[in-house]
Protein backbone atom coordinates (compact mmCIF):
# COMPACT_ATOMS: atom_id res chain seq x y z
CA UNK A 1 0.00 0.00 0.00
CA UNK A 2 1.31 3.35 -0.94
CA UNK A 3 2.52 5.97 2.11
CA UNK A 4 -1.09 8.34 1.06
CA UNK A 5 -3.57 5.34 0.86
CA UNK A 6 -1.98 3.89 4.17
CA UNK A 7 -2.45 7.32 5.68
CA UNK A 8 -6.09 7.53 4.31
CA UNK A 9 -6.67 4.12 5.94
CA UNK A 10 -5.11 5.33 8.96
CA UNK A 11 -7.48 8.59 9.02
CA UNK A 12 -10.37 6.13 8.61
CA UNK A 13 -10.51 4.18 10.84
CA UNK A 14 -9.46 6.97 13.79
CA UNK A 15 -13.14 8.31 12.54
CA UNK A 16 -14.78 5.24 12.22
CA UNK A 17 -15.37 5.44 8.57
CA UNK A 18 -15.85 1.49 8.44
CA UNK A 19 -18.34 1.68 11.44
CA UNK A 20 -21.17 2.31 8.35
CA UNK A 21 -24.15 0.89 10.94
CA UNK A 22 -25.92 -1.75 8.08
CA UNK A 23 -24.18 -0.53 4.53
CA UNK A 24 -23.48 -3.78 3.81
CA UNK A 25 -21.50 -5.38 1.18
CA UNK A 26 -18.86 -3.70 2.74
CA UNK A 27 -15.59 -6.63 3.35
CA UNK A 28 -13.44 -5.09 6.03
CA UNK A 29 -10.62 -7.35 5.45
CA UNK A 30 -10.12 -5.08 1.87
CA UNK A 31 -9.23 -2.66 3.42
CA UNK A 32 -5.49 -2.41 2.14
CA UNK A 33 -6.65 -3.62 -1.55
CA UNK A 34 -7.27 -1.30 -4.48
CA UNK A 35 -11.40 -1.30 -5.55
CA UNK A 36 -12.20 0.41 -8.61
CA UNK A 37 -15.89 2.38 -7.76
CA UNK A 38 -17.95 4.26 -9.40
CA UNK A 39 -19.92 7.07 -7.34
CA UNK A 40 -23.28 8.06 -7.67
CA UNK A 41 -22.95 11.66 -7.33
CA UNK A 42 -25.59 13.99 -6.91
CA UNK A 43 -23.35 17.30 -6.01
CA UNK A 44 -25.47 17.21 -2.53
CA UNK A 45 -23.52 16.45 1.25
CA UNK A 46 -24.22 12.74 1.13
CA UNK A 47 -22.48 11.67 -2.34
CA UNK A 48 -19.59 13.81 -1.41
CA UNK A 49 -19.32 12.34 1.72
CA UNK A 50 -19.51 8.69 -0.04
CA UNK A 51 -16.86 10.18 -2.65
CA UNK A 52 -14.26 10.98 0.66
CA UNK A 53 -15.42 7.36 2.14
CA UNK A 54 -13.99 5.84 -0.75
CA UNK A 55 -10.96 7.79 -1.40
CA UNK A 56 -9.81 7.50 2.71
CA UNK A 57 -10.27 3.61 1.90
CA UNK A 58 -7.44 3.94 -0.84
CA UNK A 59 -9.98 3.02 -3.90
CA UNK A 60 -9.99 3.82 -7.25
CA UNK A 61 -12.89 6.34 -7.42
CA UNK A 62 -12.82 5.62 -11.67
CA UNK A 63 -15.94 7.95 -11.84
CA UNK A 64 -18.29 10.21 -10.93
CA UNK A 65 -22.17 8.97 -12.34
CA UNK A 66 -24.31 12.10 -11.93
CA UNK A 67 -28.10 11.54 -12.72
CA UNK A 68 -29.96 14.73 -15.32
CA UNK A 69 -33.79 14.48 -14.35
CA UNK A 70 -35.22 16.03 -17.31
CA UNK A 71 -38.46 15.57 -16.02
CA UNK A 72 -40.16 17.95 -12.83
CA UNK A 73 -39.01 15.10 -10.27
CA UNK A 74 -37.64 11.35 -9.32
CA UNK A 75 -38.46 9.22 -6.36
CA UNK A 76 -34.90 8.10 -6.43
CA UNK A 77 -32.69 11.12 -7.28
CA UNK A 78 -32.07 14.53 -6.77
CA UNK A 79 -32.99 17.11 -9.05
CA UNK A 80 -31.53 20.62 -8.85
CA UNK A 81 -28.23 21.53 -9.08
CA UNK A 82 -26.99 18.08 -9.84
CA UNK A 83 -24.05 19.98 -12.22
CA UNK A 84 -22.24 20.44 -9.65
CA UNK A 85 -21.49 17.46 -9.52
CA UNK A 86 -19.29 17.99 -13.08
CA UNK A 87 -17.55 20.81 -11.33
CA UNK A 88 -16.46 18.28 -8.59
CA UNK A 89 -15.08 16.17 -10.46
CA UNK A 90 -13.24 18.42 -12.69
CA UNK A 91 -11.86 19.64 -9.20
CA UNK A 92 -10.94 16.10 -8.17
CA UNK A 93 -9.66 15.10 -11.78
CA UNK A 94 -11.64 12.61 -11.96
CA UNK A 95 -14.02 11.30 -14.83
CA UNK A 96 -17.77 12.56 -15.38
CA UNK A 97 -20.63 10.55 -16.68
CA UNK A 98 -24.01 12.26 -16.76
CA UNK A 99 -27.14 10.43 -17.44
CA UNK A 100 -30.30 11.84 -18.41
CA UNK A 101 -33.38 10.37 -17.08
CA UNK A 102 -36.90 11.57 -17.38
CA UNK A 103 -37.89 10.50 -13.71
CA UNK A 104 -40.04 8.15 -14.41
CA UNK A 105 -40.24 5.56 -11.81
CA UNK A 106 -40.12 2.49 -14.00
CA UNK A 107 -38.11 3.35 -16.42
CA UNK A 108 -35.43 5.34 -14.84
CA UNK A 109 -33.24 2.40 -12.81
CA UNK A 110 -33.36 0.84 -16.71
CA UNK A 111 -31.67 3.80 -18.04
CA UNK A 112 -29.28 4.08 -15.65
CA UNK A 113 -28.25 0.53 -15.65
CA UNK A 114 -27.83 0.70 -19.71
CA UNK A 115 -25.89 3.79 -19.73
CA UNK A 116 -23.39 2.54 -17.01
CA UNK A 117 -23.36 -1.40 -18.15
CA UNK A 118 -20.74 -0.59 -20.42
CA UNK A 119 -18.63 1.29 -18.14
CA UNK A 120 -18.51 -1.61 -15.28
CA UNK A 121 -17.78 -4.38 -17.70
CA UNK A 122 -14.98 -2.19 -19.06
CA UNK A 123 -13.44 -2.23 -22.45
CA UNK A 124 -9.52 -2.89 -23.40
CA UNK A 125 -10.01 -0.44 -26.13
CA UNK A 126 -8.63 2.91 -25.24
CA UNK A 127 -11.09 5.99 -26.17
CA UNK A 128 -10.25 9.72 -25.73
CA UNK A 129 -11.54 11.36 -22.58
CA UNK A 130 -12.40 14.50 -24.63
CA UNK A 131 -16.18 14.93 -24.67
CA UNK A 132 -17.89 14.76 -28.08
CA UNK A 133 -20.32 17.65 -29.55
CA UNK A 134 -23.40 15.28 -28.90
CA UNK A 135 -22.00 14.12 -25.34
CA UNK A 136 -21.80 17.85 -24.96
CA UNK A 137 -25.34 18.26 -25.63
CA UNK A 138 -26.28 15.55 -23.60
CA UNK A 139 -24.67 17.04 -20.39
CA UNK A 140 -27.36 19.80 -20.65
CA UNK A 141 -24.74 22.37 -18.52
CA UNK A 142 -26.56 25.30 -17.23
CA UNK A 143 -26.18 28.36 -19.25
CA UNK A 144 -23.64 30.98 -17.55
CA UNK A 145 -21.89 27.76 -15.88
CA UNK A 146 -18.22 27.86 -17.05
CA UNK A 147 -17.34 24.72 -18.40
CA UNK A 148 -14.23 23.17 -16.99
CA UNK A 149 -11.49 22.80 -18.88
CA UNK A 150 -10.19 19.60 -17.21
CA UNK A 151 -13.38 17.62 -17.08
CA UNK A 152 -13.05 14.51 -18.57
CA UNK A 153 -15.61 12.23 -20.00
CA UNK A 154 -15.98 9.16 -18.05
CA UNK A 155 -15.36 6.60 -20.61
CA UNK A 156 -15.29 1.91 -20.52
CA UNK A 157 -11.23 0.90 -19.54
CA UNK A 158 -10.78 -1.48 -16.80
CA UNK A 159 -13.92 -3.06 -14.85
CA UNK A 160 -15.65 -1.34 -12.34
CA UNK A 161 -15.88 -3.36 -9.22
CA UNK A 162 -18.62 -1.72 -7.42
CA UNK A 163 -21.20 1.20 -7.05
CA UNK A 164 -21.33 3.48 -3.72
CA UNK A 165 -24.40 5.37 -3.30
CA UNK A 166 -25.08 7.73 -0.42
CA UNK A 167 -28.60 6.06 0.73
CA UNK A 168 -29.01 6.77 4.59
CA UNK A 169 -32.66 5.49 5.13
CA UNK A 170 -34.15 5.01 2.28
CA UNK A 171 -34.68 0.81 1.34
CA UNK A 172 -36.35 2.13 -1.96
CA UNK A 173 -33.45 3.67 -2.89
CA UNK A 174 -30.80 1.01 -1.53
CA UNK A 175 -32.85 -1.64 -2.38
CA UNK A 176 -33.40 -0.46 -6.53
CA UNK A 177 -29.57 -0.10 -6.73
CA UNK A 178 -28.76 -3.19 -4.86
CA UNK A 179 -30.63 -5.46 -7.31
CA UNK A 180 -29.04 -3.41 -10.35
CA UNK A 181 -25.68 -4.11 -9.11
CA UNK A 182 -26.49 -7.34 -8.74
CA UNK A 183 -27.43 -7.76 -12.48
CA UNK A 184 -24.34 -6.13 -13.50
CA UNK A 185 -22.43 -8.25 -11.17
CA UNK A 186 -20.85 -6.06 -8.89
CA UNK A 187 -21.25 -4.97 -5.46
CA UNK A 188 -23.12 -2.07 -3.88
CA UNK A 189 -21.76 0.27 -1.18
CA UNK A 190 -23.91 2.69 1.02
CA UNK A 191 -21.15 3.48 3.72
CA UNK A 192 -23.89 5.81 5.32
CA UNK A 193 -26.80 3.56 5.83
CA UNK A 194 -28.66 4.34 8.80
CA UNK A 195 -25.81 6.60 10.04
CA UNK A 196 -27.02 9.10 13.07
CA UNK A 197 -28.46 12.19 10.84
CA UNK A 198 -26.98 14.95 13.47
CA UNK A 199 -23.57 12.95 13.88
CA UNK A 200 -23.42 13.20 9.99
CA UNK A 201 -24.46 16.89 9.85
CA UNK A 202 -21.72 16.98 12.14
CA UNK A 203 -19.07 15.12 10.85
CA UNK A 204 -19.82 17.14 7.49
CA UNK A 205 -18.75 20.32 9.03
CA UNK A 206 -16.07 19.06 11.13
CA UNK A 207 -14.34 17.56 8.05
CA UNK A 208 -14.26 20.13 6.18
CA UNK A 209 -17.67 20.16 3.37
CA UNK A 210 -18.55 23.10 2.56
CA UNK A 211 -22.42 22.52 2.49
CA UNK A 212 -24.77 24.58 1.13
CA UNK A 213 -28.10 24.52 1.26
CA UNK A 214 -30.18 24.68 -2.35
CA UNK A 215 -33.80 24.31 -1.08
CA UNK A 216 -36.22 23.95 1.25
CA UNK A 217 -39.47 22.92 1.53
CA UNK A 218 -40.32 21.72 5.62
CA UNK A 219 -42.20 23.85 8.32
CA UNK A 220 -39.50 25.57 10.31
CA UNK A 221 -36.79 26.47 7.69
CA UNK A 222 -37.91 29.78 5.88
CA UNK A 223 -35.76 31.81 3.08
CA UNK A 224 -33.02 32.80 5.30
CA UNK A 225 -31.56 28.98 5.00
CA UNK A 226 -31.28 29.72 1.01
CA UNK A 227 -27.58 29.80 0.13
CA UNK A 228 -26.50 29.79 3.63
CA UNK A 229 -23.70 27.74 3.74
CA UNK A 230 -23.55 25.36 7.21
CA UNK A 231 -21.10 25.56 9.92
CA UNK A 232 -21.39 24.41 13.06
CA UNK A 233 -23.93 26.64 15.26
CA UNK A 234 -25.92 26.23 12.30
CA UNK A 235 -25.94 22.61 13.01
CA UNK A 236 -27.03 23.40 16.17
CA UNK A 237 -30.01 25.91 15.06
CA UNK A 238 -31.57 22.93 12.58
CA UNK A 239 -31.15 20.54 15.51
CA UNK A 240 -33.77 22.76 17.56
CA UNK A 241 -36.04 22.91 14.77
CA UNK A 242 -35.96 19.74 13.32
CA UNK A 243 -36.87 19.45 17.21
CA UNK A 244 -39.65 21.85 17.57
CA UNK A 245 -40.90 21.00 13.94
CA UNK A 246 -40.89 17.13 13.70
CA UNK A 247 -38.27 16.99 10.33
CA UNK A 248 -35.15 15.21 9.93
CA UNK A 249 -32.01 16.72 10.49
CA UNK A 250 -30.24 15.22 7.89
CA UNK A 251 -32.52 16.13 5.15
CA UNK A 252 -33.56 12.48 4.53
CA UNK A 253 -37.45 13.37 4.23
CA UNK A 254 -36.93 15.63 1.62
CA UNK A 255 -37.01 18.49 4.29
CA UNK A 256 -34.30 20.59 2.39
CA UNK A 257 -31.52 19.59 -0.60
CA UNK A 258 -28.06 20.87 -0.34
CA UNK A 259 -24.63 20.97 -2.66
CA UNK A 260 -21.21 20.78 -1.61
CA UNK A 261 -18.64 23.68 -2.70
CA UNK A 262 -15.46 21.92 -1.36
CA UNK A 263 -14.27 19.27 0.24
CA UNK A 264 -11.52 16.74 1.61
CA UNK A 265 -11.28 14.96 -1.90
CA UNK A 266 -11.54 18.10 -4.08
CA UNK A 267 -8.72 19.95 -5.16
CA UNK A 268 -10.29 23.42 -6.10
CA UNK A 269 -13.41 25.18 -4.65
CA UNK A 270 -16.43 25.74 -6.57
CA UNK A 271 -17.60 29.57 -6.86
CA UNK A 272 -21.34 30.38 -7.31
CA UNK A 273 -23.65 32.77 -7.94
CA UNK A 274 -27.53 32.45 -6.93
CA UNK A 275 -30.40 34.44 -6.33
CA UNK A 276 -32.95 33.20 -3.76
CA UNK A 277 -36.47 32.14 -4.75
CA UNK A 278 -39.18 32.04 -1.82
CA UNK A 279 -43.52 31.33 -2.17
CA UNK A 280 -44.11 31.66 1.17
CA UNK A 281 -43.41 28.27 1.99
CA UNK A 282 -41.14 27.08 0.05
CA UNK A 283 -38.27 27.97 -1.45
CA UNK A 284 -35.04 27.54 -3.73
CA UNK A 285 -31.55 29.14 -4.92
CA UNK A 286 -31.10 29.61 -8.73
CA UNK A 287 -27.86 28.89 -9.50
CA UNK A 288 -27.22 30.79 -12.87
CA UNK A 289 -23.27 31.19 -12.75
CA UNK A 290 -21.07 29.00 -11.52
CA UNK A 291 -16.88 28.40 -12.23
CA UNK A 292 -13.61 26.69 -10.28
CA UNK A 293 -11.93 29.03 -8.35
Amino acid sequence: MSPLNLRRLTLARAWGFFNTGGGESIDRSDTQQSVRVLILASGGKDSSYATWWATLRGWDVSGLVTIRVTGDDSMMFQVPSTALAGMQAASADIPWLPVSIEGDEDTEMDQLEEAIASIVHGSRKLRSETWTANELTQADWPEGWKWPQNLRRLRAAEPIEGVIVGAIRSDYQKTRIEQMCARLGVKSFSPLWHHDGLSHMHDLIAHGHEVILTSVSTEGLDENWLGRILNTEDIFELENLANKYRFNIDGEGGEFETAVLSAPWMEKKIVIQHTVHWTGRRGWVDIWGAQLA
